[in-house]
């Protein structure tokens, strides 16, 4: 079947998909159920095998295979599609997040540029291939998985098809794997891990009109976010550089404290990420910031949570040849297809951690990902589409 790649973004923006991010919240709009039927359907027109694989309520892996000449069973390749399913929340945007809206070229809407329009492009590859059948196809896989935005389960439990394998039609583990995200048309090899965990300090409640009788965490805290802000600015700069990726980096994203003004606060939380680098350990990172902390600001009334996300990284250590071939494709057909490292992180590490050598290619940048106003230019998601037809077409 044709797939029209405007027509079928623009479905897939108006189902919401929303990640809720850890908050406990609710509503029609969280969690990518919805998505995930859409894409049965269109496996099923599509005439390919699928299957979905549960991974929490409301939030299901599926796959589609798509057989190569030589199927996996008698020693053919298998090249991995991966894409994921959510977005990121959509409070304060400045559009209607779920009206797909087209405008000079390009396309609005949530996910328009991560990662549905990504998706979009692997699926007008996959129809394609599905048509015609190239002699050099190796069999395709392509997996659509769930909470990438919030701790890559939908791909650890993905890995698991082939790390601890079933009744599933993977059929093994993949040659290679190409992951989607806003790539601008290049090639991803390397790109930064996280590093994520919470920070509290404990003091003592009292009525605000006496304030010392009791103890402040918030000022506390004060003295605990210094030390995280030397540690940003001055102590990262000390640390190695990749030649891809550049320097590890840190940011606390949010703090919580207080119950009211008139009440001494007896607790602050806040929330940090750092990003690591390839040929670092996150758990060593992790140990080695605290300790910082600690030298700087004092243990009292000070605790560390056991980090939440120990997200890895890409390194660019085993896809070189794989990074060459779609390269060459993407320079012959776009005239553009970089080698490039990136300081976020995707699927692909997890992939890759799986023992698939991986990399990640997509349509979009990363600028317009997350935003108030996100899009994505049409040119770019049919030249991905296209380019990914032809690598695949051209085998392993």
């Amino acid at each position: 079947m044709e797939l029209d790649l405007t027509e079928t973004l623009s479905e897939l923006i108006a189902i919401p998909s929303v990640n809720p991010m850890g908050r406990d919240v609710e509503g029609d709009e969280y969690f990518e159920y919805r998505v995930t039927d859409y894409l049965e359907n269109l496996f099923e027109r599509m005439g390919v095998a699928w299957q979905r694989q549960a991974v929490a309520p409301k939030r299901d892996n599926i796959l589609a295979r798509l057989d190569g000449h030589t199927p996996p069973e008698q020693g053919g390749a298998v090249l991995l599609f991966e894409a994921h399913q959510d977005t990121v929340p959509v409070e304060g945007m400045t559009i209607e997040p779920w009206t797909p809206t087209i405008k000079d070229g390009r396309i609005y809407g949530r996910g328009s540029c991560d990662i549905k329009g990504g998706m979009v492009a692997m699926l007008g590859a996959l129809a394609r291939l599905a048509d015609n059948r190239p002699p050099e196809m190796p069999t395709i896989i392509m997996a659509c998985t769930v909470n990438e935005e919030h701790g890559y389960t939908g791909a650890t439990a993905l890995t698991k098809l082939w790390t601890a394998p079933g009744n599933s039609i993977m059929p093994r583990r993949p040659d290679a794997a190409v992951v989607t995200e806003p790539t601008g048309l290049d090639i991803v090899v390397a790109h930064k891990g996280a590093v994520r965990w919470r920070c509290h300090t404990h003091g003592r409640a009292t009525h605000s009109s006496q304030p010392h009788l009791g103890e402040n965490a918030i000022y506390k805290m004060a003295k605990v976010l210094a030390a995280f802000e030397r540690y940003a600015t001055e102590h990262t700069a000390t640390l190695a550089r990749h030649p891809l990726c550049g320097v590890p980096t840190l940011s606390v994203g949010t703090i919580h404290g207080g119950i009211s003004v008139n009440t001494v606060p007896d607790r602050c939380t806040i929330e940090i990420d750092r990003r690591i680098l390839p040929g670092e350990n996150g758990p060593e990172v992790y140990q080695q910031i605290i300790d910082y902390v600690t030298r700087h600001a004092g243990a009292a009334g000070v605790e560390h949570e056991k980090a939440y996300m120990m997200g890895s990284t890409l390194a660019d250590t085993h896809n070189g040849p794989l990074a060459d071939r779609l390269a060459t494709v993407a320079q012959e057909l776009l005239g553009r297809g970089k080698k490039v490292g990136v300081p976020y992180g995707t699927d692909a590490s997890t992939i890759s951690g799986a023992g698939v050598p991986s990399i990640v290619f997509g349509p979009g940048s990363i600028d317009q990902a997350h935003t108030a106003d996100e899009w994505l230019p049409l040119d770019e998601l049919k030249q991905a589409s296209d380019a990914l037809y032809e690598f695949a077409r051209r085998g392993l």
